[in-house]
């Protein structure tokens, strides 16, 4: 199996400067994907491909974590009181 190599700090920095990018998109346009496209198509030029998909599934996490935090967790009802 070909192991990519590590990303060089350059290289880093490039893939997290595009992807704070897209993110600012994202959050000014209502996470309207369509309007950061080419954002987007930067961050994944970038970035290896396992980050792409962390930083998608932290971006999720982070979003669920700030509905929680204005919205506030409604616990579904338990089922089993004890």
């Amino acid at each position: 199996v070909a192991r990519m190599a590590a990303p060089t700090m350059e290289e880093r920095k490039a893939c997290w400067g595009a992807r704070d990018e897209f993110w600012q998109c994202l959050d000014s346009h209502g996470d309207d994907a369509a309007k950061c496209e080419k954002l987007r198509r930067a961050f994944e030029s970038r970035c290896p491909q396992q980050w792409v998909k962390h930083f998608d599934k932290r971006r999720d996490f982070l979003k669920y974590k700030k509905k929680l935090e204005t919205e506030g967790y409604h616990p579904p009802e338990a089922a089993g009181k004890s």
